[in-house]
């Protein structure tokens, strides 16, 4: 994603606009997970776990090819498609250059289980899944600028306007004075119009495989939109939801909804239940998007959070975090609040998640160039 220095100073701008819309946080203080206790340090992430997520921002990272130089089936473009031979394109969209642009490519992975494992136990790097990847916008600044004068009402059950139907008699939650970031939810409206009759067919296609999702950026808070109407509306139990940078996208009970739906609730003790989560939002240190539109515009960011430390590339095992609740002191939300404004990190530490993402070019960003995908020994 490519903001020049007006851009970012139109953002700053754009955030004043949700002065008028805080949220009251000690209605909502009962509802909140468990903040981890004092001097807790953040768990190292496994190979096979570090592995997964280093797999998922290559696929993120081809999804900036779309409005470029294309994807083609069968999953071809001059970025990092040959690193997936499992991979099938089977779509991809483009809503245009518009403040609510959005785009991205539904694919099919028949990657083969490793070591005869059993369907109920995960293989992080061979599971055969749906796959939608939203990339990061273009125009994120017109986005949180131009479409954000208020944040949105937010209901999990679209509208027949919407492409919705009527809602279940008995939903499995319900989101009580949610409101979203505008410029998100009308990015999501726009695009669930492609990806949803999509997936509805994939899904009698190919009952047994889970659906992952993906984003970077504005793709992230997208990524989140869907996967709530997946598992909420359509009552899809295996979802899997990935996002890298992904920026703050409601208010503080939307955020609590998130986590009660993925069940967040930042009680897990144990490395292995932090990776079992079916939500990773990833961050990484100086990264300033995890932290806008800010808290004092009332919105908060839900949990799921697995940071990275490491500033610069490229981050080992040892350097990435899953994090307790949604406020861990010892991932982002410990950063000084200037940090907050550190927009100029946008150029790098937004970028850097396991690679530079954001340019389709041959061998990714130059940055990048002879570095291989990570591999490790799954016997080991």
């Amino acid at each position: 994603m490519l903001w020049n220095r007006r851009g970012l100073l139109a953002h700053l701008s754009g955030l004043a606009l949700f002065a008028t819309t805080t949220t009251n946080g000690a209605a909502i203080d009962a509802q909140q997970p468990l903040a981890p206790p004092q001097g807790v340090v953040p768990t190292t992430v496994s190979t096979p776990f570090f592995a997964e997520l280093e797999r998922l921002a290559r696929l993120v990272d081809i999804s900036y090819c779309i409005g470029n130089t294309g994807v083609s089936a069968p999953f071809q473009c001059v970025s990092r498609c040959n690193e997936f031979p499992t991979v099938s394109l089977v779509t991809t969209w483009n809503t245009g250059l518009l403040m609510s642009d959005s785009c991205g490519y539904v694919a099919i992975d028949d990657g083969e289980r490793r070591n005869d494992t059993s369907p109920d136990e995960r293989d992080d790097l061979g599971e055969r899944a749906i796959i939608v990847a939203f990339r990061g916008t273009y125009s994120i600044t017109n986005t949180v600028v131009d479409l954000s004068t208020t944040p949105q009402k937010y209901t999990s059950y679209p509208s027949p306007d919407h492409g919705g139907g009527e809602p279940p008699e008995k939903p499995s939650h319900e989101c009580t004075n949610c409101t979203v970031h505008s410029g998100f939810l009308q990015s999501w409206k726009t695009t669930r119009e492609e990806v949803i009759p999509q997936l509805i067919s994939l899904r009698e296609q190919h009952a047994d495989y889970p659906v992952h999702l993906v984003g970077h950026s504005l793709g992230g808070a997208v990524a989140c939109l869907a996967a709530l109407e997946l598992k909420v509306s359509l009552g899809w139990d295996d979802v899997v939801v990935t996002t890298f940078g992904e920026p703050r996208v409601g208010n503080a009970r939307f955020a609590r909804f998130v986590d009660e739906v993925f069940a967040l609730n930042g009680k897990e003790e144990e490395e292995e239940d932090l990776e079992k989560r079916s939500y990773r939002r990833v961050t990484h240190v100086n990264d300033p998007v995890p932290l806008l539109p800010l808290d004092e515009w009332g919105y908060e960011q839900h949990a799921g959070e697995v940071f990275i430390s490491k500033g610069s590339l490229a981050p080992s095992e040892t350097d990435v975090h899953s994090c307790v609740g949604y406020n861990d002191p010892s991932c982002s939300a410990g950063a000084d609040s200037y940090a907050r404004y550190k927009l100029w990190q946008l150029f790098f530490s937004h970028r850097d998640y396991f690679w530079r993402l954001g340019l389709c070019v041959p061998g990714g960003d130059p940055a990048n160039w002879g570095r291989l995908p990570y591999e490790y020994d799954n016997e080991l």
